[in-house]
């Protein structure tokens, strides 16, 4: 009876110690997964209302900056070779930015000697479409409508909803 007894708590430890070691195995095994950008091109464009209040900011202003079809404005400054590639949505970028409002004040920057990386995939819609026309060491200076950066709801405190913004971006690598 002693030799059943101590068979049966042998078996139920190695139970409890095998379940143990298997919820360890799928708690790391979790932590471990790496979950996959959204990597579907953006296909988002601008209402003709945000376009217009764009173009006519620019045209007072005499700026000149090319119209792109999805409803934001830009101007690209290479300093890349011809054979050099684009990113992609998918890719993960490395740029220095500023970031104003239509009347010149800043609302963020990574400084002018602080690179920052991001992947693509998982910043506002205006430079997921833009940031792929550019291509390694080019300069961009980027106009956004409200629906291609941070809507209607802005991003509280520091951007107000329905915000135009202007982005000055180098690109300075990408993978």
């Amino acid at each position: 009876m002693k030799s059943t007894l101590f068979c049966a708590l042998k078996i139920n430890g190695m139970k409890k110690t095998l379940y143990v070691v298997l919820l360890a195995v799928i708690a790391i095994s979790g932590c471990l997964k790496q979950d996959k950008p959204n990597c579907s091109v953006i296909n988002s464009t601008a209402p003709e209302s945000e376009v217009n209040a764009l173009k006519t900011y620019l045209d007072t202003n005499n700026i000149s900056a090319i119209q792109d079809s999805r409803g934001f404005f830009y101007r690209i400054d290479s300093a890349a070779s011809a054979t050099d590639s684009h990113p992609t949505v998918c890719s993960d970028v490395q740029v220095t930015y500023t970031g104003t409002f239509l009347n010149g004040v800043g609302f963020d920057s990574s400084g002018v000697n602080t690179p920052v990386a991001f992947n693509l995939s998982g910043l506002l819609t205006g430079w997921q479409e833009a940031i792929p026309l550019m291509k390694r060491n080019a300069n961009m200076v980027l106009y956004l409508p409200p629906s291609l950066a941070y809507g209607a709801a802005g991003s509280p405190p520091v951007i107000p909803g329905n915000s135009y913004l202007i982005f000055y971006i180098k690109l300075l690598d990408f993978n």
